[in-house]
C-alpha cells in the first residue's frame, strides 16, 4: 500500500483547513446529483424520443390506432411521452379542455425532469464564494503569522502556510463550481429541447 499518497492528501487537507473539507463534501454531493440526473434524463428522454419517432411515422400513414397500441409497450412505458400521448388518445377530452390538460401534463413532466437541477445551480453560484472565504482566511493567517514573527526571523516560509491555504481553497471552489454549472446548463438545454418535442407531437396528434 502506498502511504505517500495518503500523506500528501492529509497534508493537502491540513493546508486547506476546514473550508477545503466543506468544499470536498459539496463536490461529492454535486457529483452524486450530476450522475443521478444524467441517468434519469437519459432514460426518460431517450425512451420518449423512440415513442415520438414511432408516433410521427404512424401519423404520416394515418395509423393513429397503432400509436395507441404502442402506449402500453416497453418502448414507452413510464415515460413522459407515454403519459402525454395516453392523455390525448384515451382521456376522451376534446377542444380547449384537452389542450389545457395536455399543457398542464407537459408542464408537470418537465418540472419533474428539472428536479434537483436547482441544487447544481446553487452549488455553481455559491462554492466560488466559499472558496473565496477560505482564501481570505488563508491571507489573514499569513499576515497573522508574519506579524507574530520578529523582523529578523520573517521570511517567505512564515507566510507560506497561509498562502497555500488561500490558493488551495480558491482552486477547490472553482473545482466544485465549474462541473456543476456545465452540468446544469447541459441538462437544462436538453430538457428545454425535449419540451419542444413533446409539444410538437402532442399538437400533431391533436390536429390529426
Amino acid at each position: 500500500m502506498d502511504f505517500s499518497n495518503m500523506t500528501n492528501i492529509s497534508e493537502l487537507l491540513r493546508a486547506g483547513g476546514p473550508v477545503l473539507i466543506i468544499l470536498l463534501i459539496l463536490s461529492i454531493f454535486s457529483i452524486a446529483v450530476i450522475l443521478e440526473r444524467f441517468f434519469v434524463l437519459r432514460k426518460q428522454i431517450s425512451m420518449s424520443r423512440k415513442l415520438i419517432t414511432y408516433a410521427k411515422f404512424q401519423l404520416k400513414s394515418g395509423n393513429i390506432s397503432k400509436i395507441q397500441d404502442a402506449l402500453g409497450r416497453d418502448i414507452a412505458k413510464g415515460t413522459p411521452a407515454e403519459r402525454v400521448l395516453s392523455l390525448i388518445l384515451n382521456s376522451g377530452k376534446k377542444g380547449v379542455m384537452l389542450e389545457t390538460a395536455v399543457n398542464d401534463t407537459i408542464d408537470w413532466e418537465i418540472t419533474q425532469l428539472h428536479k434537483k437541477l436547482p441544487i447544481l445551480a446553487t452549488l455553481g453560484s455559491t462554492t466560488p464564494f466559499i472558496g473565496l472565504f477560505g482564501t481570505i482566511l488563508g491571507v489573514i493567517r499569513a499576515f497573522s503569522d508574519l506579524a507574530s514573527m520578529t523582523a529578523a526571523s520573517a521570511g517567505p516560509s512564515v507566510v507560506a502556510k497561509g498562502i497555500a491555504e488561500a490558493l488551495i481553497n480558491t482552486a477547490a471552489g472553482l473545482f466544485v463550481a465549474v462541473p456543476a454549472v456545465v452540468a446544469y446548463n447541459y441538462f437544462t438545454s436538453q430538457i428545454n429541447y425535449f419540451e419542444r418535442e413533446l409539444e410538437n407531437i402532442a399538437s400533431e396528434i391533436i390536429n390529426a
